[in-house]
């Protein structure tokens, strides 16, 4: 740690006053902070917020003063870098040997000034990528339309010239319990891995239970490395190997029934280290969302084919869920939202992409197509088919709206949660009730589909209602579209995450469905984080 031993402004200082003699001591002393000052406000000027808080703080030292405070701001400065590396963010970024190089060829209170700036820039740069993330999410996919509550970095500067230096710094970072629990994962497979890893990896397409032999021992000993299964000797697939097998199924999304099948063995096999990339991904996204979720909250995990309603951190509901389809137009954005309504009985407004993409190529070639669908023009009124030459229409030109009224069958099944948005996505039943028994739901044009939507109704309903389920029901059985608005509005939240925690037991893992945290991984790597010497 670089250690100041003198003030230097007071070095300079008295350095010229001994040269031009003690009657100009004062002129000196005055000029040398003034050159100080005109050196600070010189170098902060390219950055506006930065020159902003100087200009406030009438161009005074925050790091460069010798004083105890002064001190500590700079050693908690080079502890909060020392530690970066810890949160999965690019320690380079931050050249600590740089600024500890320039503060050490110091020469004038010029040099010193500028110093002073160039550790502002610095703090204020870890502090945003510790807070908000090292990347800008709308750079990575254009699925990823999270919006980073950045914060104003005067304010920033301001805040941390009134606090305790090292407490400012240790509290940049997320305070979530989700960051907290991902932080201990990563230090948890690093250690693992440097004393050896996993093992080698199973030789074998699909094993089941009673089988024996060498992949069954491989199959064993990874499950043993990983934490699934104690100590064991069989050779046999025996029942303590099935029950393993139905953990690590329960931790990756797979379905839980004890045999090691084609995608068990996949997501068994994946590398150490790529299971550690998605964590650091996680540790970047988490940042991403600092801000205050909500003390109730629906969260979805579209790599996950998920969504819960959460109250105060805990879990009270929760379902699966089908996704959007893995297509450029299809893909379901990440983005959150407030619930502000649901719909009982709903209309199916049509997206026009939908409309003119699917829906009209069939009408050009039957116009008695989609007949579950009516064709309303501009101004609301239904059109006979019989009287539309649909073949003079394409994709521009369409003028018509195509809507499905109430119905069992209606693609929207029978209520929809809305949290208005420009993305046109929200949460709805579905008549397709076979696809929440896949493994793998990415099916849908982008919206999120319930397998139990009224039960997420109820749930919704019943901070309002003293009885939820006859309050839906009997708005339900009129076949009326009906719209019902909650007294207190629900953040929802659209997340990706491939690598998660619960509160109890071992952290899950999920395919990157959309390919977005390999992109981010990338992304990361180029800016300079790195796994270390981490093995398979």
């Amino acid at each position: 740690m670089l250690r100041f031993h003198k003030d230097l402004i007071k070095v300079v200082a008295i350095t010229s006053m001994l040269a031009l003699g003690s009657l100009t001591f004062t002129s000196s002393a005055e000029a040398q902070v003034t050159a100080f000052k005109q050196a600070v406000a010189e170098s902060a000027s390219k950055d506006r917020e930065l020159a902003a808080f100087y200009r406030e703080n009438n161009f005074e030292a925050v790091w460069t003063e010798d004083s105890e405070l002064g001190r500590a701001r700079r050693s908690a400065l080079f502890a909060a870098i020392d530690v970066t590396g810890m949160h999965g963010l690019p320690q380079a970024r931050y050249d600590a040997e740089g600024l500890k190089q320039q503060l050490r060829s110091v020469r004038s209170t010029r040099d010193l000034g500028f110093a002073e700036v160039a550790l502002s820039e610095t703090f204020l740069k870890l502090a945003r990528d510790m807070q908000t993330g090292a990347l800008v999410p709308a750079s990575i996919d254009d699925g990823i339309k999270r919006e980073v509550p950045y914060r104003d970095r005067t304010e920033l500067m301001a805040e941390f010239v009134d606090a305790d230096p090292h407490r400012f710094v240790r509290s940049l970072a997320p305070d979530t319990n989700e960051y907290r629990r991902l932080l201990k994962e990563k230090f948890r497979l690093e250690q693992l891995f440097a004393a050896g890893g996993w093992g080698p990896t199973v030789p074998a397409k699909n094993l089941k239970p009673g089988q024996s032999g060498n992949a069954v021992v491989a199959l064993r000993n990874r499950l043993i490395n990983m934490g699934y299964l104690t100590r064991s000797a069989t050779q046999v697939y025996d029942k303590n190997i099935e029950d393993a097998v139905r953990r690590f199924q329960s931790a990756h999304g797979l379905d839980a029934d004890g045999v090691a099948g084609a995608s068990t063995i996949v997501e068994l096999n994946r590398s150490a280290d790529h299971r550690l990339r998605s964590v650091i991904v996680a540790l970047e996204r988490e940042r991403w969302l600092n801000r205050e979720r909500g003390k109730r909250h629906v969260l979805v995990n579209l790599t996950d084919f998920s969504a819960r309603i959460i109250d105060e951190d805990r879990i009270t509901f929760e379902t699966r869920a089908v996704v959007g389809k893995n297509v450029s137009d299809r893909r379901s954005p990440e983005f959150s939202d407030v619930m502000e309504h649901m719909i009982i009985n709903p209309t199916w407004h049509v997206p026009r992409s939908i409309a003119v993409k699917e829906y009209l190529p069939q009408l050009q070639r039957n116009p008695g197509a989609a007949g579950h669908l009516r064709i309303v023009n501009a101004r609301g009124q239904s059109v006979s088919r019989a009287n539309v030459d649909f073949s003079q229409y394409n994709s521009r030109n369409f003028p018509f709206d195509l809507k499905q009224p109430p119905s069992s069958r209606n693609a929207l099944g029978l209520v929809k949660f809305m949290f208005p948005n420009k993305y046109n996505i929200y949460l709805h039943d579905t008549p397709a009730k076979d696809l929440f028994h896949r493994e793998k739901r990415a099916y849908s044009h982008g919206c999120i589909r319930l397998q139990q939507p009224f039960e997420f109704a109820y749930a919704l309903l019943a901070k309002q209602e003293s009885n939820p389920k006859d309050f839906f029901h009997s708005r339900l059985k009129t076949g009326a579209e009906t719209k019902v608005v909650l007294e207190t509005q629900v953040p929802v939240h659209i997340i990706y995450r491939t690598a998660f925690t619960n509160a109890k037991g071992q952290a899950q893992y999920r395919e990157d469905v959309y390919g977005r945290d390999a992109k981010i991984w990338n992304a990361l790597a180029r800016a300079g984080v790195s796994l270390g010497g981490v093995q398979s």
